[in-house]
């Protein structure tokens, strides 16, 4: 899973910040318990569980990053806020 995000295109990888964690740490385990994730590989997109037990095509992936983006700038522009 982790190499699906490292090739990523660029302009995605611009929009967000990746965390991996090693699940042979307790940091790591920690965090999977917080995501109440049940198996892996999983990923988590704004500390929400987005995909578990599977790895998503590229192309998906990439389409849901952009959508939680764009949700994520309206919202901020409806609040005032600025990134």
């Amino acid at each position: 899973m982790a190499e699906s995000v490292r090739v990523l295109p660029e302009d995605i990888k611009g929009l967000i910040e990746v965390q991996e964690w090693d699940m042979r740490t307790r940091e790591g385990i920690q965090r999977f318990k917080e995501l109440k994730a049940k198996s892996l590989p999983s990923v988590a997109l704004d500390e929400e569980l987005v995909y578990e037990a599977i790895i998503p095509m590229q192309e998906e992936l990439c389409d849901e990053i952009r959508r939680r983006h764009q949700l994520k700038n309206e919202r901020n522009e409806l609040s005032g806020k600025t990134d």
